[in-house]
């Protein structure tokens, strides 16, 4: 068996500590290394709680690990990953992967330049039970789609109620998710107009370059239980609907766990052959334009 890849995580915060940092550390295609934060005592609890080394300096974090993995905020993670792919490692981006268009423009462009690996945790598309559904939708004649995600991480007080989530609200944080489903599952999204309020709730009309429409509804300020990812696509011959929000909650670890066994097993594929992955920087950039062009029209 090859070796596992060696991880270094940038982040300490509440995403690292749920999730990024336990995928690293599962095994067996790739292991945590080293850990390194703004916050050095943070950094140290999340690599105690893995055995891995808290490194002091982002350098240090590049020069001892093959592949370097983000859990910050966008803005932090776009231009740490641009100088981590700089120095030839191979990044692993949460979404989104910028702040703004502009910086992941430069990210993508960053990563293109170096020629390394990169992948974009997009978790819904890694469930099993995603992937199921646009296995179906991809032989399916529709006519229509819609898709809805409603959480309270936008919120102060939930335990993802980081400062740019709730500054931002539920557009740049739910909007890759549901913006990624709909895009694949009806065709690429040549436009998209939006109304509402990013603190509040977010209506996007979607137009694909098959002339379907699509809507989507979001809201990262409506705490509901379980929350999950509703989508569905419908024509003729009926619907094909997948919902996330699991209310069997065994199903949802069992989904969620073979999701982060597919991401680390896809990255490290990807890292050893070099071949890109389908959910790499430029994915990430083109749902961040779509973004973007939803943002300006609610202006």
């Amino acid at each position: 068996m090859e070796q596992p890849i060696r991880m270094g995580l940038v982040g300490a915060g509440p995403w690292a500590q749920l999730f990024t940092g336990p995928l690293l550390a599962a095994g067996p295609h790739l292991v945590l290394d080293a850990v390194w934060a703004r916050r050095p005592e943070a950094a140290a609890a999340v690599a105690e709680r893995h055995g891995a080394h808290r490194a002091h300096t982002l350098d240090e974090l590049i020069d001892r690990c093959d592949a370097i993995a983000f859990a910050v905020p966008p803005d932090v993670q776009a231009a740490l990953a641009a100088r981590v792919a700089a120095a030839g490692r191979p990044v692993l981006l949460d979404k989104p992967i910028g702040m703004t268009v502009i910086q992941a423009e430069q990210l993508a462009a960053a990563v293109d330049e170096a020629g390394v690996v990169s992948q974009v945790v997009l978790t819904n598309r890694y469930l099993p039970a995603m992937r199921e559904f646009l296995d179906r939708t991809s032989t399916f004649e529709a006519h229509g789609g819609q898709a809805v995600f409603l959480g309270g991480g936008a919120m102060e007080g939930n335990y993802f109620g980081t400062p740019w989530r709730l500054e931002h609200g539920g557009l740049l944080d739910l909007g890759p998710h549901v913006l990624d489903a709909l895009d694949v599952a009806l065709g690429p999204i040549v436009d998209v107009r939006g109304a509402g309020d990013p603190l509040g709730t977010v209506v996007l009309t979607c137009t694909h370059q098959s002339g379907v429409v699509s809507s989507a509804v979001m809201s990262g300020t409506t705490p509901v239980e379980p929350s999950g990812l509703l989508v569905e696509v419908y024509g003729r011959a009926g619907r094909v609907r997948l919902d996330t929000a699991w209310t069997d909650a065994d199903e949802g670890r069992r989904q969620f766990a073979a999701a982060m066994s597919t991401i680390a097993s896809e990255f490290a594929a990807a890292v050893r052959s070099g071949v890109p992955h389908p959910l790499d920087a430029r994915r990430g950039l083109h749902l961040q334009r779509l973004i973007d062009v939803a943002e300006r029209s609610m202006r």
